[in-house]
């Protein structure tokens, strides 16, 4: 992958912590924020491969951050939440992925290397 750059953002500090030993462990360069305002106002994401957003974020939400984004970017949505309506909201959002929390390492992998090989499959 030529890009191998992900943004995650998640309010858990043990969660980013896990998130990037796992992507760092694969290849990846993962780059980490505790809040979608603290991801704004250090925002470059031209060079990010994808996103991995926690719906549940501290002020604003992973699908309010994603509607100011657009889809200029790929986004794999996370969540600890088992509701139905958040994991439609999150599809209709238009993600690569959604997943519920705990997920395996593989299917948050899987996803993102599928994007270095030019697919970019809705969830």
């Amino acid at each position: 992958m030529s890009n191998n750059k992900v943004i995650v953002i998640d309010d858990d500090p043990s969660v980013l912590k896990g998130l990037a030993r796992v992507l760092k462990t694969s290849g990846f360069d993962p780059v980490v924020f505790d809040c979608a305002e603290s991801f704004e106002n250090e925002r470059d994401i031209g060079e990010a491969c994808c996103l991995v957003i926690d719906i549940h974020l501290k002020g604003k939400s992973g699908l309010e951050l994603r509607q100011t984004l657009g889809e200029e970017v790929p986004v794999i949505f996370i969540t600890a939440s088992d509701s139905d309506a958040v994991s439609v909201a999150a599809r209709e959002a238009g993600c690569i992925a959604f997943l519920r929390k705990p997920f395996s390492a593989r299917s948050l992998i899987d996803p993102i290397q599928r994007l270095s090989m030019g697919t970019h499959p809705r969830a």
